[in-house]
Formats: structure tokens, sequence, C-alpha cells
């Protein structure tokens, strides 16, 4: 099993691409550096391959917040969980469910909402594209401030909110505004029932 990210940036047109290619490379090249893990083709779309499924949601919530750095920009993202074929070179030549699945949502699922998932389990998808949807509502309308403050955070978990505030020379009282209007507390508790969810259907 391995899960497959299937994506596009919202506004590219519109924004220089030296201002965000640069960003989205650096976080694609943070899982892999060949084409066989990931590759951008037509400009603005992307493909790359999270090998542990556990850890396709946290990307996605990664690449979100790299992208909504930059003012008016945006990203969908198609997550496909399954199986894969593995005589390949590049990863936009590649087969499996894995792929399927990621092309299924990317064309069927985003044109509902901007991140979603596709697996062989149909109750595992109801769940997480409806509390997806629901988190979108958020995620969607970060600002780049909010933005800048939840990848900090997800890029050290364990870093102090204190600490977070010093970084971003801002105070505790407008660091802690920041986490509650950016939904970050629901946010992780959406990633760690995907977790859960993904133990239970398809690693267990």
């Amino acid at each position: 099993m391995t899960s497959i990210i299937t994506g596009d940036i919202i506004n590219s047109r519109n924004i220089d691409s030296n201002i965000w290619m640069p960003l989205l490379k650096e976080v694609l090249n943070s899982v892999g550096k060949t084409t066989k893990t990931w590759e951008i083709y037509r400009g603005d779309s992307f493909q790359i391959e999270i090998e542990k499924i556990e850890d396709a949601l946290l990307f996605a919530f990664k690449l979100k917040t790299v992208l909504k750095k930059v003012k008016n920009l945006d990203v969908r993202i198609a997550i496909g969980i399954g199986s894969k074929n593995d005589n390949y070179n590049n990863i936009t030549e590649a087969s499996g469910e894995a792929f399927i699945n990621s092309g299924k949502a990317f064309d069927v699922l985003l044109k509902k909402q901007r991140l979603a998932i596709a697996s062989t389990n149909q109750e595992f998808d109801t769940i997480l594209n409806t509390s997806l949807a629901l988190a979108l509502l958020v995620m969607d309308n970060w600002t780049v401030n909010s933005a800048t403050f939840v990848l900090k955070y997800l890029n050290s978990p364990n870093t102090s909110q204190k600490m977070i505030a010093k970084e971003l020379n801002i105070s505790e009282s407008s660091a802690s505004e920041r986490r509650k209007r950016a939904g970050l507390d629901e946010i992780l508790q959406l990633e760690k029932l995907y977790r859960q969810l993904v133990n239970q259907k398809f690693i267990n």
C-alpha cells in the first residue's frame, strides 16, 4: 500500500512562478529528489508518492500551508491510497490502485472541495472527506499569518507556543489568537483521526 498525491496550484498564472515554485520544490524535495518520487508537469500540476500512507494527510496540510504563505495562492490536493506497480521511472507514467484513486479524487472530488481522499475503503473515504469538507471552511480562508503559524507548528510540533511567538516576533497572546483563528487544534485532531483510521483499515 502507498499513497499518491496529485495536485495543482490555484491562481498560479496570476503570481510570478519565481515566488511559489521554489517553495513547492522545497516541500516536494523533503520527501525525495527523483522523478520516481515526484514530478511537476504542465507548469503548475504535480504528483508525489508518500510511501507511509499514515503521513499523507500531514504532508498535504504542510503543502497547503507552504503555498498559502503566498498571498492569493492556494492548492488543490487529491490523496489516493492503494497498491502500485513498481515498474516505472517517472511517477507520472506509473499505474496501480493508488494512482487510479488519486486521479479519481482529483477529477471528481476536487470539484466539491480542495482536499480530498479516495481509497479502497468507502467508509474510510466518507468519514475523511466529510471531516475535510468542514476543516476546509477554515483552511481555505487561512491568511498568510495563519498559514505561517500553522507551518511553524507542523514543522516543529514539540516547539512551545512561546518559542513560536518569539520566532515570529509576536506576543504570546497574538500567537494564541493565530492558533485559534487557524483552527490548529481541530486540524491536529483530524490528522490524528486519519492516522487511527489508516491503522485500522489498511495497516493492522
